[in-house]
């Protein structure tokens, strides 16, 4: 056990020092991860409030689809975003691959369904007789669409938060698109599997703590909404 204590006593102070190696990874995570958040939120937001709001043919089976895409294996999600951003693939002219902005696409398409099927969920929640006491106010039905997207705010919230957690977490996606490259593309999960399969427990036990840390975060903001969304 003297390995894991030495671990712990070497992860704080790394993390006291301000070690290049771990904040670098750190920076990577945050920035790979807002970078995949924005466009998920952005693709993600109207065709999941469509989803949830309209009646229209075909609803069933997209909402279906969508939802069987929340347990896409993350590894296959690498695979085929890899076979498009590589060297002789579609999007090869833009030299993606093992960068940044690559391994945000692949971990974007991960969050997609998350964002897509719980704004639809959250949609359909909503009490039924908010839309018909807008449209009795006389509100119109681009009124009452954007009146009805502000009542699920809070729980839109939730499903950013929830999606940014999931996305955070990542490794498979990370370390097949990014490359696991140091001081570019190395993440916070991808260089904790890297150190532990090295013996270095310092770093995996620092990067761990902040992972942690974020978890935490994550939770409270949660909690926030939740209470937020319960007073609405």
């Amino acid at each position: 056990m003297e390995y894991l204590i030495n671990g712990w006593f070497g992860a704080l102070a790394l993390l006291a020092d301000m070690d290049d190696a771990t904040l670098s990874a750190i920076h990577a995570t945050l920035l790979s991860t807002i970078y995949a958040m924005a466009a998920a939120f952005l693709l993600g937001l109207v065709p999941g409030f469509i989803l949830g709001y309209y009646n229209f043919p075909g609803k069933r089976a997209l909402r279906l689809v969508s939802d069987t895409l929340l347990a896409f294996p993350t590894v296959l999600i690498g695979l085929i975003v890899y076979a498009f951003i590589t060297a002789r693939g579609p999007l090869g002219e833009y030299g993606l691959l093992f960068t940044l902005p690559g391994m945000a696409i692949g971990q974007a398409v991960l969050a997609l369904p998350i964002v897509i099927s719980w704004t639809a969920q959250a949609v359909e929640n909503l009490d039924p007789r908010c839309r018909e006491t807008l449209l009795t106010l006389g509100a119109n039905a681009r009124q009452t669409a954007l009146l009805t997207l502000w009542e699920c705010r809070f729980a839109i919230g939730m499903v950013c938060v929830t999606a940014f957690g999931r996305v955070i977490t990542e490794v498979g996606v990370a370390m097949m698109l990014g490359g696991n490259i140091r001081y570019s593309t190395r993440t916070m999960t991808t260089a904790i599997a890297l150190e532990t399969s090295k013996g270095d427990f310092s770093q995996g036990i620092a990067l761990g703590l902040v992972l942690l840390f974020m978890a935490f975060l994550v939770n409270l903001a949660l909690a926030f909404l939740r209470r937020r969304g319960a007073r609405s």
